[in-house]
């Protein structure tokens, strides 16, 4: 296997640094060479999720204090045990530290107890490691019955990606939005629901736990294909007549992939239903880049104004501050661009749809573990017919580009370095 090699612009998620007593293994090589690990995420029901999470910290702080009791008795009774001779010892040694040799301080220290008798740590052997080309139907044999656990997600996601493979990591934006779904499941309840920018797909699997159909989409052989293995891991949590299929749909690019000999590609029929029955589009932390919050909002646009019914549309988030030379200070360009679209998305009046927008506060249960950061926003968009011409006939209008906002001249002693000029908004 070759050296792997992480680099200066290597991202790396924290989802899998805050999960306590989690292991996370690392299953194959994918594709295109890099490792693939399989984390278990445990999922705590619904509304059970605030008071299990609370009985949880109730009882590991009572084990706690129950542990620290004999301990401090028996050193009592270790120093009672000393005697009055003893006494006089230890008042020098108060005011006279114990040093050693070379005038250190002697810090004793409690030997850690050794294992029981009879129990051994357990072996490890060794595994090799190869690039694996296993269709993603043989997936949910990997594990036995342990991948059908009820109350457990398995997700196979990268640790550590370039800006562009980033869609290979689980990041906490999808988590809230999967919480917010788990907590409002009657909403999704028998819809067909769309999924932009999917990335490893767990949103999508916790989408079609409550809705009809899933149509989980993004670009990319590779990553398409991870997120069709998570979806064959999970499906035993699916809904009784919920289906979850994956598909490519890029964002710069105006029709679907129809073509059969193109992987993820879409059938008319698959097409038709998107655009007759889709209620729901959803995405999770995929603004994060200005090019890519403009073919968003650009899909978004396109896509509401070939469906025949309204259409709901949450989008979760996380404002991610960054020290800029422009500004000379901590800013967040990325999130105010993306308020700027959503503006300009609801200020777009004379098309055949009509967007209003609203934020959502993120006070329902947490029904999966991961640090809930204030930072973490849910904004949900309401697109409604206004009567224009829809689908049938002629394409709809593009959307009116989308300036990008002026960020004026940062504080500091002098004006931050030229960023060059913006790329084309059009692409």
């Amino acid at each position: 296997m070759d050296r792997i090699v992480f680099h200066h612009d290597t991202v790396l998620s924290d989802i899998h640094l805050l999960l306590p007593n989690t292991r996370h293994l690392m299953a194959r090589l994918n594709r295109v060479g890099q490792p693939v690990f399989t984390t278990k995420f445990k999922i705590l029901w619904r509304g059970e999720a605030a008071d299990t999470w609370e009985r949880g910290s109730a009882s590991e702080k009572e084990e706690d204090d129950v542990g620290s009791v004999p301990e401090e008795e028996e050193e009592k009774e270790e120093e009672d045990e000393a005697g009055a001779s003893g006494e006089a010892d230890e008042e020098e040694a108060e005011d006279e530290p114990d040093l050693d040799d070379d005038g250190d301080l002697k810090v004793s220290r409690r030997p850690k107890a050794g294992p029981s008798e009879g129990h051994r740590r357990a072996e490890v052997y060794p595994v090799i490691l190869r690039q694996s080309s296993a269709a993603p139907e043989d997936a949910g044999d990997e594990e036995g019955e342990d991948g059908d656990q009820p109350d457990v997600i398995r997700i196979e996601h990268t640790m550590a990606t370039s800006l562009q493979d980033v869609g290979k990591q689980v990041w906490r934006g999808a988590f809230l939005l999967a919480d917010y779904i788990y907590s409002h499941a009657s909403v999704f309840r028998n819809a067909t629901v769309l999924e932009l920018g999917a990335g490893t797909g767990l949103t999508s699997i916790i989408m079609a736990t409550a809705a009809k159909r899933v149509y989980s989409t993004d670009v990319g052989e590779d990553l398409l294909s991870m997120c069709q293995r998570n979806a064959t891991l999970n499906k035993h949590l699916l809904a009784a007549e919920g289906e979850l299929k994956v598909r490519q749909l890029d964002w710069l690019k105006d029709d679907l992939c129809t073509e059969e000999e193109e992987e993820f590609s879409w059938t008319e029929e698959e097409v038709a239903d998107l655009y007759d029955n889709t209620s729901v589009i959803i995405a999770a932390d995929v603004c994060y880049d200005d090019d890519l919050t403009d073919g968003f909002f650009r899909t978004v646009y396109r896509l509401c104004n070939s469906m025949t019914k309204p259409c709901t549309i949450y989008l979760s988030l996380e404002k991610r501050m960054n020290f800029t030379l422009r500004h000379m200070d901590v800013s967040c360009d990325a999130y105010d661009y993306f308020s700027h679209c959503l503006r300009q998305l609801e200020a777009l009046g004379d098309g055949p749809r009509r967007f209003t927008v609203e934020p959502l506060a993120t006070s329902f249960p947490q029904c999966l573990q991961y640090e809930r950061i204030e930072h973490l926003e849910l904004w949900k968009v309401t697109s409604t017919p206004t009567g224009g011409r829809q689908r049938g006939g002629e394409d709809p209008p593009a959307p009116t580009p989308l300036p990008r906002p002026d960020p004026g001249p940062g504080p500091g002693p002098g004006p931050g370095p030229d960023p060059g000029p913006d790329p084309d908004p059009d692409p």
